[in-house]
Parts: structure tokens; C-alpha cells; sequence
């Protein structure tokens, strides 16, 4: 599904306009969908006081259409309108006023109506402002949306609905107004809107549903940026055949562990077995493959010399050659320290071997570090190479303030794939995945219970153990990213965010799989 930018979802308005669905037609629909939305979150819509927040514009238009079809259904809504609005030129407005009472702002200079209606209301939609050109909130926004959230605080069964997005957030940047509201739910129209995934309007945004409104499909066809869905993943997973032998489902080669990150490497294997892979060979300095071996018996190991007790050697590298040349996936970096030793042993493979010798490589943690003293370092990987930085470590790759990346997720992932030529995947809540040919896909999972050592790992040995299921790289890091996140939503439903491991999600990996295969959609 494709994500969009204010100028974006302006530019599909007016081709469905000039294609003979104007502006009336869409409120219509946009409005009868989210009232649709709001008695499915609600499942009893019957008797439920509903209050609306009006503004002048279209987003005010769909609000008073939800209001009016919401009644239809039974519910007892009302509508508190700031600024002006002819019933001889809006029909949503016309209509509304036969049906829903309307208060209007300018007639309630202390909010004291507004209070009152929400001390009864059940629901509030938020109908103000929509994905308009954004701007500082005036002081009579600033105290409805102020209203609500004191009511809310006193009230928290109250549900706050964000019809588009929040009043006040930015659709293109995310950027908020300290008075935007929190919403419970936001329903977005026709396609979701690029501010919805970027912090820190995103902690705004509640439970996300996107809902049809009938805008032709072919309007977004030229937009490079798109959310990833249940059926896209479907579509990519791969298949598994009856006459099948190890071999069918590739060799994975893990380069990964030290002393001090002996769980990373175990962590990076299982990643890769859980999501299918055949056969996956850990090569690890030789001091620390017992330890991970009592515990993953379904590798097979390659010990590699050591400089020091549990830290590889530089010239560790000539053992794996021939390996490399026997595996279809390669991923390095887990754990591997970042010792002199263990950067030259990096470089060795990833700068030094032959392009044709690595398949696919992953390239993950200290694997990345290992590239930052390298000028050109992009320059000089294998051709289908997978980076999967973090933005501290992208930070230290680009030498680009953190904050910086942060506020440009999407913007700096599209430049350095094409910069670099290959698959970049920068992680965090809403990882998202940039191709050298400029496509963009963002994982519309954000979980905070995977902000926990090792999760990292685990997404890399996904990754890897996908392309070694002939899965392509960009493919991949998206399948990849997708599957770790749903893993981790499942967790997070039974045991909570709080005191998730990275370990929690192995198990689940194959759940998702088959979930995705068996059952159709997944909420994301």
C-alpha cells in the first residue's frame, strides 16, 4: 500500500475530481467509512454519545457526514464547530443540521458547552484540521483540543478518534503541536499519510486503520514509498515443496560472536532456521563453539582462529573461503567484537573477496562499525549486499547526527541505497527498507518491547535465512523486518511489551508464517 505526502494526497484528490469523483462523492464515502470504523472498534454502537470536532475544511466536511451516518446507526452524536460553514454550498453540512445538533465555537467563548458535552460523551472524533497545510495552532484550537484531553484525563474510557490524522500533525514530517491529541484510534483516508509513521507525532496516533474511500489504485501508481502489507509479505514467502531436501532451502554461513556476545550468534542462527532455512553453519572463534553448541544442536560449526580467547583472528578469513563459495547466504557482524583483530577479519571478507564469491551477504552490527575508518567502503562491497544499521550505527557510517537521521528516516534511507547501490534497512519503530533503484518500504509495526538486546541479532539470521531461500535482497530485508515484527506483536499479546528477550521471538517466527499462509490478512 503507498504512503503519501500532503502534496501527494492533494495531487490524487483532484485526478479523482477530473476523473468524475469530486470532492462531494469522496466526503461522502470518507465520512460513511469511518463511521463504519468507529462502530467496529465500538462492536455497540447503539445509544453511545458521539461528539465531533468540526473544522471548516474538507476534514470538517467528513466529520459531519460520520456524525449524520452515525446516527443512522443508532448512536447520539452532536457536533462542536469552530468557524464558518454555508448549508447552500455544503451539502455535508446541510444535511448534518437536520439531523445532528451543532454548537458552534463562536457562540461558546469559555468552552463551557464543550465541557458539558464531553462530560456525556462516549466517543470523540477528531474532524478539525486534517492533512492541510500545517500551521501553529490559534489559541481557540489550542483549548478545544486542550478540553479533550483534560475530559480524557479525568475520563479515560473516553475513545478518541483521529479522522485523517491528529488536528495539528504534520501528514508530511510528523511534527505535533504540544496540544495535538493522543488519539486512541486514527482512521486515515485512501492511503496512509507519511507523518502517521514519524516520531514523535507517531506516539499520537493510537491504533492505526486505513479505510477505502474508492480512489482508483492506478492515481498512487507513481508514488515510490508504501507500507508493508499482510498479502505483499504472502506473495513474497517462499515455497516449500514436497520433494525437498536441506539443500532446497539454501546454506546460511553466519560469521558472528566473541567472548562477550556469545548469545548473538545463537540468536543470528535461529533466526535464520526459523524462518526456513536448510542448513545454517556458524563460524565462530573456536574457544566459544562448545558453549553455543550445548545449546543449538542443529548448526553445524566452523572454529575459527582466535587473537585472543574468544576474539577471531585477522587472518581467520582464508578458512572460510571455502564456505563462502558453498553457501547462498553470507551474514556477518553479530557479536563479532570490535577488536583490531576482529575489524581486519571483517574487512578481509566483506572489502577483500572476490564479489563473486559472496552470493548475498548481510551485513549487521559490528560488521558495519567495522566499515567506518574505510573511505569508499560502499564502493568495494559485494554486489547484493543487505546493510542493517541502527541509526547510532548509521551515525557513525555517514557521520550524521543521530537526531538528524531520525527526523529524515525515509528521506536518508532513499539517498544511501542509491548512494550505495544496495539494500539499506535502517531499524527502529518503523524500520524502514530503501532499494538502489529507489523504492522505499516501511514495516508498519512499532513495538516497544523490542527495544531489548539480541532483537537485532535475530532480525539478521531472518534476513539471511530468506535469502538463502532464493528470496531477492530488497525482498528480503522487507519480508524479513515483516515477519520479525509480527513475532513480536504475537509475544507482546501474551506477555506485554515489558521484559520481552530477543529469544521470545524464535518460536514464533514459523506461527507467523503460517498464519500468513493459512489464515489471509493479519493486522499489523
Amino acid at each position: 500500500m503507498k504512503i503519501v505526502t500532503r502534496e501527494q494526497m492533494n495531487d490524487i484528490d483532484r485526478k479523482a475530481a477530473q476523473m468524475g469523483l469530486p470532492t462531494a462523492v469522496l466526503m461522502e464515502n470518507a465520512g460513511r467509512a469511518v463511521a463504519c470504523e468507529v462502530t467496529r472498534v465500538v462492536t455497540q454502537i447503539e445509544g453511545k454519545v458521539v461528539l465531533v470536532l468540526v473544522g471548516t475544511g474538507n476534514n470538517g466536511g467528513d466529520g459531519l457526514v460520520a456524525a449524520r451516518v452515525l446516527k443512522e446507526m443508532g448512536a447520539r452524536p452532536s457536533a462542536y464547530m469552530y468557524g464558518r460553514r454555508d448549508a447552500e454550498k455544503d451539502a455535508a453540512f446541510a444535511a448534518a443540521v437536520r439531523s445532528v445538533p451543532i454548537i458552534k465555537a463562536e457562540d461558546d467563548p469559555q468552552r463551557a458547552a464543550l465541557r458539558d458535552a464531553l462530560k456525556a460523551a462516549d466517543i470523540v472524533i477528531d474532524a478539525l484540521l486534517g492533512t492541510g497545510k500545517p500551521r501553529p495552532l490559534d489559541s481557540t484550537y489550542k483549548g478545544m483540543l486542550q478540553s479533550v484531553t483534560e475530559a480524557k484525563s479525568r475520563r479515560p474510557s473516553i475513545l478518541v478518534v483521529g479522522l485523517d490524522l491528529p488536528s495539528g500533525l504534520d501528514a508530511n514530517t510528523g511534527a505535533v503541536d504540544v496540544d495535538n491529541l493522543f488519539c486512541d484510534v486514527t482512521v486515515t483516508l485512501g492511503y496512509p499519510k507519511a507523518g502517521l509513521f514519524q516520531f514523535p507525532g507517531a506516539d499520537r496516533v493510537g491504533r492505526l486503520i486505513i479505510t477505502d474511500i474508492g480512489l482508483p489504485q492506478e492515481l498512487a501508481a507513481g508514488i515510490n514509498l508504501e507500507m508493508i502489507s499482510s498479502d505483499w509479505a504472502r506473495s513474497r514467502l517462499p515455497e516449500r515443496p514436497l520433494n525437498s531436501n536441506k539443500g532446497t532451502f539454501g546454506r546460511v554461513l553466519v560469521v558472528s560472536g566473541s567472548v562477550n556476545y556469545i548469545g548473538a550468534a545463537y540468536l543470528a542462527c535461529m533466526g535464520a532456521y526459523r524462518v526456513g532455512a536448510g542448513l545454517v553453519t556458524l563460524a565462530t572463534p573456536a574457544s566459544i563453539q562448545f558453549p553455543v553448541a550445548a545449546r543449538m544442536a542443529e548448526a553445524t560449526y566452523l572454529p575459527l582462529a582466535e587473537s585472543a580467547e574468544g576474539v577471531v583472528a585477522e587472518n581467520a578469513v582464508t578458512a572460510l573461503m571455502h564456505d563462502i563459495g558453498a553457501s547462498q547466504a553470507i551474514l556477518v557482524g553479530p557479536g563479532l567484537g570490535s577488536s583490531q583483530a576482529s575489524r581486519g577479519f571483517i574487512k578481509g571478507i566483506v572489502l577483500d573477496a572476490q564479489s563473486d564469491q559472496i552470493p548475498a551477504l548481510v551485513l549487521d552490527a559490528d560488521g558495519l562499525n567495522a566499515m567506518d575508518d574505510v573511505e569508499g567502503w560502499w564502493q568495494r562491497l559485494p554486489r547484493h549486499t543487505i546493510l542493517t544499521p541502527h541509526p547510532g550505527e548509521l551515525s557513525r557510517l555517514t557521520k550524521t547526527p543521530v537526531a538528524e537521521i531520525q527526523a529524515n528516516r525515509v528521506d536518508m534511507v532513499r539517498r544511501l541505497a542509491q548512494e550505495w547501490g544496495q539494500t539499506v534497512l535502517l531499524k527502529g519503530a518503523y524500520t524502514v527498507i530503501g532499494s538502489a533503484d529507489g523504492q522505499v518500504k516501511l514495516n508498519p509495526i512499532a513495538n516497544p518491547g523490542m527495544a531489548t538486546a539480541g532483537t537485532g541479532d535475530v532480525l539478521a539470521g531472518v534476513i539471511a535465512g530468506l535469502l538463502a531461500q532464493g528470496v531477492s535482497p530488497f525482498d528480503a530485508a522487507c519480508l524479513g523486518a515483516y515477519l520479525h515484527g509480527m513475532a513480536g506483536d504475537m509475544v507482546s499479546r501474551e506477555l506485554g511489551s515489558a521484559g520481552m528477550i530477543a529469544g521470545d521471538l524464535l518460536p514464533e517466527l514459523p506461527k507467523v508464517i503460517k498464519r500468513l499462509k493459512e489464515t489471509g490478512p493479519m493486522q499489523a
